[in-house]
């Protein structure tokens, strides 16, 4: 009986030590769950970039009610149930960004890389009014003439060095200057160059132009979607884009609300089956919809 013993106890020994051999033998695999990067698409959050956007404001201690940019971050999105939309809201007297939804996607600028033209037309010594003429009224015509005569593509390089555009690229077509590709941040660090380090001159002109942008640009398009059908009779620069259809149907609202404290970048892109009418009810539904800029 002993021995039977013995030899149990020395096979259940063996056994264990094969078990933990054959276990030791299989190879180390590591689970990886991927987590995506802070400011995903459709998400309210601070941007990345801390020397041009900051973090959002804090819910006070103690307050049960939810943050106002929680629900924004599904209500935005909702309004441009096809598309897609970025906002950017930097507000000037605080040096905060209490709104930054999707800041980072790319998008055909449209009429946007008007204001960098502008900025290189005026360094170039081109006449203020013509400037004023190409921003107020979005004029195609004038703004080929003054891409062909800065360098075409050299002028949107030349911005992105001097104003930090991390963001921003030349088209690949040297002769489409509406198809640069821009971001919201992008286009709020352009407005923040404009405000706090162009020269003079060139802030007067351009800020003259962007206040007294007209209801119908030169091709016709009404352009006071967005911002200054939002804000009725309210204070507001604004800088208009609208494309169609490379990738798709493009509408921005960008510029200065409320005394210039607020900078505010819209950017849309719709399929083109959604209409003009539709897509620029949209945009302003979404400038709307933001908070404490009225």
């Amino acid at each position: 009986m002993r021995r039977a013993n013995s030899f149990l106890l020395a096979g259940l020994l063996l056994g264990a030590v094969i078990a933990f051999l054959a276990t030791e033998a299989q190879p180390y695999r590591q689970v990886v769950t991927a987590a995506g990067p802070a400011s995903e698409a459709g998400v309210i959050s601070a941007a990345a970039d801390s020397s041009t956007l900051d973090a959002s404001p804090k819910q006070s201690p103690g307050s049960a009610a939810p943050q106002r940019g929680t629900e924004l971050k599904t209500e935005l999105p909702a309004l441009v149930p096809q598309g897609h939309v970025s906002v950017v809201v930097y507000d000037r007297a605080k040096g905060t960004t209490p709104i930054s939804l999707d800041a980072h996607r790319h998008y055909t600028s449209a009429s946007l890389v008007k204001l960098m033209i502008a900025f290189d037309a005026l360094d170039r010594g081109t006449s203020p009014a013509t400037v004023q003429e190409m921003l107020s009224r979005s004029d195609d015509e004038t703004a080929s003439k003054l891409w062909v005569e800065g360098g075409a593509t050299r002028i949107v390089q030349e911005a992105v060095s001097e104003m930090g555009l991390a963001e921003t690229t030349p088209p690949d077509d040297p002769g489409r200057w509406g198809d640069t590709e821009i971001t919201a941040a992008d286009i709020t660090r352009v407005y923040r160059y404009l405000l706090d380090r162009a020269p003079a001159q060139q802030r007067e002109t351009i800020l003259r132009a962007l206040r007294h942008a007209t209801e119908n640009g030169a091709d016709g398009f009404r352009q006071y979607f967005g911002i200054p059908d939002a804000l009725g009779h309210a204070s507001w620069a604004v800088k208009q884009g609208w494309s169609c259809c490379n990738p798709g149907r493009i509408l921005h609202t960008s510029g200065l609300v409320k005394n210039d404290q607020y900078i505010v970048t819209v950017l849309t892109e719709n399929p083109r089956s959604v209409g003009y009418e539709t897509a620029e009810a949209q945009v302003t539904e979404v400038v709307k919809h933001l908070p404490g800029i009225r």
